[in-house]
């Protein structure tokens, strides 16, 4: 399917100051980031720009003139969409958008959407009110299962979002419109670090608001030679294989996970909390040393947010038990993990079947 990106920077930016859209963001502005970004999927990229635009494009396509209101602007860059089949409407405002946002809603009108808008779920409590200013009375309580917060890119079938927008009715988002004449709009799974910039301070990194930090992780063992030893890896017991050395049961995936936690909440490394020499925690199983690394971490103030894994052996098969190692680590850290496995070609002492190595890599937030 041919794709059109309509890049909307046609607004004034009162509360910002000025034209937020065209705002220094790095080495290029934020216009330029959306734009290059839309790129990800699209054939042609439209930029929306505001009366007396002087600028160079921003990297786009084509630049026209943004109309009185933001649908209006939408409008604007449909006229020019030709007979692309997909249309994706994004915000210029949003520069952080990754590629994968853009490719999650092309993919759902792929799959039969009529339009698909990437939404986030409400944590926060909300009141439907009545009246103004410091006198509004709160008259009820909403259902926030039932309640996202949009973003975009949002994506459309062309004949739709033209549809919906003939009768030139106005709206803060383009999936209300199409909404209005009855398409069929999904929800993808929006992105924290996709936010809209409003004020001047909103320029700063969202990563680096959120107090985002990254771990890295490594752990080794060789296996033994007593055929009773299990083997656990990942918080699963491998069955048919003779277990690794150490002075816990040896799980390196899982202190793989631990160390990266620990390091990214600056809390040092596995052996600082739980030494070899310290009997009271010989034979442990690897959920506990988990168990516990996960508590030192929300002390710490930390909250994981994604794990990544990778085990590097030379046997046992590993591909049977990955997703029973992605359940049980999930639901340890209380975080989605991902884990892949490898074989090192025979090459050096993991080669030869002499033991396993894992690496891991955390990202957690601040609390």
């Amino acid at each position: 399917m041919t794709i059109t990106a309509i890049v909307v920077a046609g607004g004034r930016g009162v509360r910002f100051g000025g034209h937020k859209q065209f705002a220094p963001l790095g080495s290029t502005t934020v216009a330029a980031h959306s734009v290059a970004t839309a790129r990800a999927v699209a054939d042609r990229v439209i930029l929306v720009a505001p009366p007396g635009y002087a600028g160079t494009g921003e990297g786009a396509d084509l630049v026209v003139e943004g109309g009185d209101s933001r649908a209006g602007s939408v409008r604007a860059g449909l006229a020019h969409c030709g007979d692309a089949e997909i249309v994706v409407v994004h915000d210029a405002a949003r520069p952080w958008a990754s590629a994968g946002l853009f490719h999650a809603v092309v993919a759902a009108v792929r799959a039969g959407a009529e339009g698909a808008v990437p939404g986030l779920a409400i944590t926060d409590t909300v009141k439907r009110v009545s009246g103004a200013g410091d006198g509004r009375v709160v008259v009820g309580t909403e259902d926030r299962d039932a309640l996202v917060v949009v973003q975009t890119p949002q994506a459309f079938r062309r004949e739709v979002l033209e549809r919906a927008h003939a009768g030139r009715g106005d709206a803060t988002d383009d999936a209300s419109l199409v909404e209005a004449v009855g398409g069929r709009v999904v929800v993808v799974a929006g992105e924290a670090r996709n936010v809209k910039i409003t004020v001047a301070d909103d320029l700063s990194d969202p990563g680096a608001r959120r107090g985002l930090r990254i771990g890295h992780g490594f752990d080794v063992h060789r296996f033994g030679d007593d055929p009773s030893r299990e083997l656990w890896l990942g918080l699963v017991r491998i069955p048919g294989a003779t277990g690794l050395l150490g002075h816990s049961d040896a799980d390196v995936i899982a202190h793989a996970v631990a160390d990266a936690l620990l390091g990214a909440a600056r809390l040092g490394d596995l052996g600082r909390h739980f030494p070899d020499a310290d009997p009271a925690i010989l034979g442990i199983a690897s959920a506990q040393l988990l168990a516990a690394v996960r508590e030192q971490v929300d002390a710490a103030g930390y909250r994981p947010i994604s794990i990544d894994v990778t085990v590097v052996a030379e046997y046992p098969r590993l591909a049977p038990h990955i997703d029973a190692m992605v359940a049980a680590l999930s639901a340890a850290v209380g975080a989605p993990v991902s884990v892949k496995a490898t074989t090192p070609e025979r090459l050096g002492a993991i080669g030869r079947g002499e033991g396993i190595s894992a690496t891991a890599v955390a990202l957690v937030e601040a609390t």
